[in-house]
């Protein structure tokens, strides 16, 4: 699994694992129970994972959807 978007933001998260899982993506969030044991100061974002065979098919489904800022260029 490569990491594509790292994000506090619950809504981003949503919608772009809504994008790929809609393109056949199976998308994963890391860290997502870290993330609610620290509360709601926000010090661990949460990581969006998908497989390693997918993530360039993944990180271009996101950039044509304008996300690119979040998306990682470097998985």
């Amino acid at each position: 699994m490569r990491e594509i978007i790292r994000t506090n933001d619950d809504v981003l998260l949503g919608f772009a694992r809504a994008l790929l899982r809609d393109a056949g993506i199976d998308a994963t969030i890391a860290d997502e129970h870290m993330s609610i044991l620290e509360g709601s100061i926000g010090v661990l974002p949460r990581r969006l994972m998908v497989p390693d065979g997918e993530w360039q098919r993944a990180r271009s489904l996101l950039v044509d959807a304008d996300l690119g800022q979040w998306v990682k260029s470097d998985g």
